[in-house]
């Protein structure tokens, strides 16, 4: 399975690499991001480096069930997705394979990199908490970890925890408090 993942802006630390390897005429990019936002950059890369690229996008989870389906024969070159939920699980369904690209390890640091080389991440999302400083004290709900507190319950709006976004949002925090 020839797949390598990384997130939002991670393409563009690809291009080096892509651009030696002139003797593929074409790569798959299989993306969950939205068209019109990447597709500027894609047509950029193949004016500069005169290597096509075929773009497929949809929902993450659609790409992943795709890829599954695909296996060994998919054409996907690149997996480009919006979340690190989508990476990790992608990685666990063994839909990834191990690449060893010493530019993106000197280019990315280790926290933003999956220790088995499976995939790169060049972006981040920031999550911020909002609220009425007229009824909460910005001491009381200042972090991640604050909105676990049973005080909260009924009183928060989030996305559902079956969203890769909040799944992301809580294994960010978990990993920052250890």
């Amino acid at each position: 399975m020839k797949r390598l993942v990384l997130t939002a802006l991670a393409f563009a630390g690809l291009a080096a690499p892509l651009a030696q390897a002139q003797t593929a005429p074409a790569v798959t990019v299989y993306s969950s991001r939205i068209e019109q936002l990447i597709k500027p950059l894609f047509d950029r890369y193949t004016a500069e480096t005169g290597v096509k690229i075929n773009l497929l996008t949809d929902r993450g989870g659609s790409i992943a069930e795709r890829l599954a389906a695909e296996g060994a024969g998919s054409p996907a070159d690149i997996l480009l997705t919006v979340d690190m939920g989508n990476l990790w699980s992608a990685a666990e369904r063994g839909l990834l394979r191990k690449i060893d690209s010493p530019t993106l390890n000197n280019n990315v640091p280790p926290n933003f990199r999956d220790p088995g080389n499976q995939w790169w991440g060049l972006s981040r999302r920031e999550r911020t908490i909002f609220f009425n400083p007229e009824k909460v004290k910005p001491a009381q709900l200042s972090t991640y970890e604050d909105l676990a507190d049973p005080k909260w319950k009924g009183k928060l709006c989030l996305r559902t925890g079956k969203q890769t976004y909040t799944q992301s949002l809580v294994a960010h925090a978990d990993r920052q408090a250890r």
